[in-house]
């Protein structure tokens, strides 16, 4: 197995698209222990079978730390106790900060001056960020939810904009975009 250079790389795709199973087999590339940040919630019974289901394809190796909002702050007490960090997904992590009614602006900010920070992550921890593509689709037909979608386009942008990798993933297949 080769090494891999530590760097931030952002993964962005549709639902369903494949992201999920690329950032695994990338991680599968780095030696040591490997942690996920998951930002979902088990609202619902449903929602719990999807997050065991993902626990499962992760297997062993893996150390998940569920954290719906403050994923800025786990990053940093996190990083540098493993090769690999995942943060699955950004979208749901926005749609949590407009449920707690919290500044997205702020809350951005404090992301993308983590992803800067080159000492913080790229020289220790590998870390890679999913997100969902949510613009591709017809215009939303409530406030609320082309507020999200032009949020969720933003948020994409920033944190494209300071990743080292950018990576579309399009019906199973990664398409480089940066790097």
């Amino acid at each position: 197995m080769s090494r891999v250079k530590h760097k931030v790389i952002f993964v962005t795709g549709g639902a369903k698209s494949g992201k999920s199973f690329f950032v695994l087999s990338e991680s599968a590339k780095h030696k040591g222990q490997k942690a996920f940040i998951a930002t979902a919630e088990a609202l619902d019974e449903e929602m719990q079978n999807r997050i065991e289901k993902h626990k499962g394809e992760r297997g062993e190796g893996w150390d998940t730390y569920e954290e719906p909002i403050r994923v800025t702050e786990m990053i940093k007490q996190i990083e540098g106790k493993y090769g690999v960090i995942v943060v699955d997904c950004l979208t749901l992590w926005l749609s949590n900060l407009m449920h707690a009614k919290l500044d997205i602006t702020q809350e951005l900010k404090k992301l993308v001056e983590v992803l800067k920070d080159s000492s913080l992550i790229t020289h220790h921890s590998s870390l890679y960020l999913v997100s969902n593509e949510v613009g591709s689709g017809i215009v939303p037909e409530n406030e609320l939810a082309r507020k999200f979608r032009d949020l969720a386009g933003t948020m994409n942008q920033r944190v494209a904009g300071v990743s080292d990798e950018v990576f579309m993933v399009v019906a199973g297949i990664p398409v480089k975009v940066k790097g």
